[in-house]
């Protein structure tokens, strides 16, 4: 697959984390930030979503480019070439929206995005962001622990998996490709951990739609195809999901996914990256270099086995 990277994306547009700080604090001082007309809102969280807290899980590298976050994009519902999610935003409408959940608990129910913005308060997650076909980013999430979700349906203790589902609209959206809609999965002990949230925005403001609005999954230390983007069912099961990438291409994408220098894809190797917005390639780290913190939970694996 031929990598692209948009010619107009220059290091010297990437945002400081000084500059984007201070920006923050204009806004929280004015009390309000009129939202880009380029970058669609839903109306239930539309425009500034701050003042937030910054987790401590956050890194401290310098952001990718709002410009290269909402431009660059991999989201196929939406278009199979990187321009494509932007120019096609027309094509998902995020308001009104419900997201389900279900399968093995004792609580099963629907939020609307309203209901699903009171479980816990957003955070600011500025998390490395790594893509199987060797870039990255660096970007500053808004959203909340999926725990706290999970916790308000209540799993049943034969729930191991948790299957994510994405929106989709066979009159508006990609035919072909993969089988629709998307799917993706996680263990549930993966699912649960404090780094993996539901993102409802980006940069401080309300989620674009070619970034997975209202709501997305994210998984830092994984591969960015395990974020299944406009969740509409979250699925606790006892056995493991067959995920879309899975079923298109079992040799290659494996459900794990987790990012390992280590084990390189079919097609290309996963030993470096190319940072948007960088010239040269860095290298890649083990779990995207958040091993300390999610290592643990594959002791004992065999990660060439289970990748």
């Amino acid at each position: 697959m031929l990598i692209r990277t948009p010619a107009d994306i220059l290091p010297s547009e990437i945002t400081s984390q000084a500059h984007y700080e201070g920006r923050r604090r204009f806004i929280a001082q004015a009390g309000s930030f009129a939202l880009a007309s380029a970058l669609p809102a839903a109306p239930a969280l539309a425009g500034n979503l701050g003042p937030l807290a910054r987790n401590p899980f956050s890194s401290q590298e310098e952001l990718t480019s709002r410009k290269a976050i909402t431009t660059y994009n991999n989201f196929y519902e939406l278009g199979t070439d990187k321009a494509d999610p932007a120019q096609n935003t027309h094509r998902l409408k995020p308001s009104p929206w419900t997201l389900r959940i279900e399968g093995l608990v004792n609580k099963p129910r629907s939020f609307s995005l309203d209901e699903l913005l009171k479980i816990a308060p957003l955070e600011e997650r500025i998390y490395r962001m790594r893509c199987v076909e060797g870039w990255s980013m660096v970007i500053p999430w808004v959203g909340i622990p999926l725990a706290a979700l999970l916790k308000q349906a209540d799993p049943q203790g034969s729930a191991k998996y948790v299957e994510f589902i994405s929106h989709y609209d066979k009159a508006t959206m990609t035919h072909g490709v993969l089988d629709w809609p998307y799917n993706e999965g996680l263990r549930l002990d993966e699912a649960r951990h404090p780094l993996t949230i539901l993102a409802v925005g980006l940069y401080g403001e309300t989620l674009p739609v070619q970034n997975g609005a209202p709501v997305r999954l994210v998984v830092p230390w994984k591969y960015g195809f395990k974020g299944a983007k406009s969740l509409v069912t979250i699925r606790l099961t006892e056995k493991q999901p067959l995920t879309a990438w899975m079923k298109a291409g079992p040799s290659e994408y494996g459900f794990y996914s987790n990012v390992n220098p280590e084990v390189d894809h079919p097609r290309w190797s996963q030993a470096t990256e190319r940072r948007i917005g960088e010239f040269g390639k860095r290298k890649t780290l083990m779990f995207n270099g958040y091993g300390e913190q999610v290592a643990s939970m594959y002791s004992g694996m065999d990660l060439r086995r289970f990748f």
